[in-house]
């Protein structure tokens, strides 16, 4: 859960820097396991008879932003630019190819995009 907060709260819009893998993972286990009630939630509403249906879309629009820097930040890990998530639009392939690259361990030592996340402290909240 603090690795959702840490996106949520200090890189909420950062695409700059790295991410490490167990960062991005976490928040994408949280960020499903928060989607999956937000949309029980709707269709519990549904149900009762009140007819709102917007808490999972408003929650996936409010988490969007978070979602992509992390995804950004977690190719510049691996010394990849952002733009790699791009490759994701060619059909099937490109899914797939940006999956294991998202799963694929950190480049070791600094890049380009900053020093190794991995080496340092895991400072959450500083």
């Amino acid at each position: 859960m603090k690795w959702y907060l840490k996106v949520l709260k200090q890189h909420y819009a950062d695409f700059s820097g790295r991410a490490r893998r167990k960062e991005f993972w976490m928040f994408v286990l949280f960020n499903f396991i928060f989607l999956l009630i937000t949309a029980l939630l709707d269709i519990t509403l549904i149900y009762v008879g009140i007819g709102f249906k917007m808490i999972s879309p408003i929650y996936a629009l409010a988490v969007f932003i978070p979602g992509l820097a992390v995804e950004v930040r977690r190719l510049h890990d691996i010394g990849k630019s952002g733009w790699w998530i791009f490759i994701s639009l060619i059909p099937l392939i490109g899914s797939i190819w940006l999956l294991v690259l998202l799963a694929t361990d950190s480049q070791p030592g600094d890049n380009e995009y900053g020093p190794n996340p991995k080496e340092g402290p895991e400072d959450f909240f500083d």
